[in-house]
């Protein structure tokens, strides 16, 4: 028996009372087991030659890792006391190499929010760039930040995105799809250059009293393809 993929082809013997035709069935055997192989390795060659998914062709850098404890030196914790809220949040070494940003969200006192952000550096980022997130949550809505050095308080550039719980996914966030923003509100004729982003942040404010934890592996940045939107795929 010979198969490809889909293929059962039987090849057998011919029948002992047709002598005179043993020959030429053992040719044409011959030739179709020949022409059937050529067909499915040609089949292989094209499943192997098939063009890469997004995920290996990606040209992306990283911003931010988070393994080894030096790593959490470039980040800080602004929580809502600044404003006399009682949320309490830190950051620590999470496991395999991530961050942990975990807490407590209080709606206390007028607060709702915890948030996490990095130190300001040149981050590098120009027009059509997409955020790459790697995180594993506990299935509540966070906040994506870019900061960009304004004078105007709580101000910054974001998107919501939706963990699941326990299990770790992947959000790519275009940069044009960030909406500029003042203590939650939005602010309008704001665009965003990319260019003066200097911190990124994870803030979590859904109005969900209680404990909260996300783990994330790493924040990386690609250059835009066609058609970029915001996604969540899971890891």
């Amino acid at each position: 028996m010979f198969g490809g993929p889909g293929l059962d082809i039987s090849l057998h013997s011919p029948e002992k009372r047709h002598p005179h035709r043993s020959s030429g069935n053992k040719i044409m055997s011959a030739k179709l087991f020949t022409l059937l192989s050529g067909f499915c390795l040609l089949a292989t060659v094209a499943v192997a030659d098939q063009p890469a998914t997004s995920d290996q062709t990606s040209q992306g850098r990283e911003l931010f890792d988070f393994d080894g404890r030096q790593a959490l030196s470039k980040w800080q914790i602004v929580n809502d006391g600044v404003m006399g809220g009682r949320s309490s949040s830190r950051v620590d070494q999470g496991v395999d190499g991530t961050m942990k940003f975990s807490g407590v969200l209080s709606l206390a006192n007028n607060g709702g929010f915890a948030s996490t952000r990095s130190r300001g550096s040149n981050l590098g980022l120009k027009g059509g760039d997409i955020i790459v997130l790697k995180v594993r949550g506990d299935g509540r809505k966070y906040t994506f930040n870019a900061y960009v050095p304004r004078r105007r308080m709580a101000f910054s550039y974001r998107v919501e995105f939706k963990t699941k719980k326990d299990e770790w996914i992947e959000v790519r966030i275009p940069l044009d799809q960030l909406v500029a923003t003042s203590f939650g509100r939005v602010v309008r004729g704001a665009s965003l250059n990319p260019a003066e982003v200097n911190s990124v942040g994870i803030l979590l404010g859904d109005k969900k009293a209680g404990a909260f934890e996300i783990l994330i592996k790493a924040i990386e940045v690609e250059s835009a393809t066609s058609g970029d939107k915001l996604t969540q795929t899971a890891g």
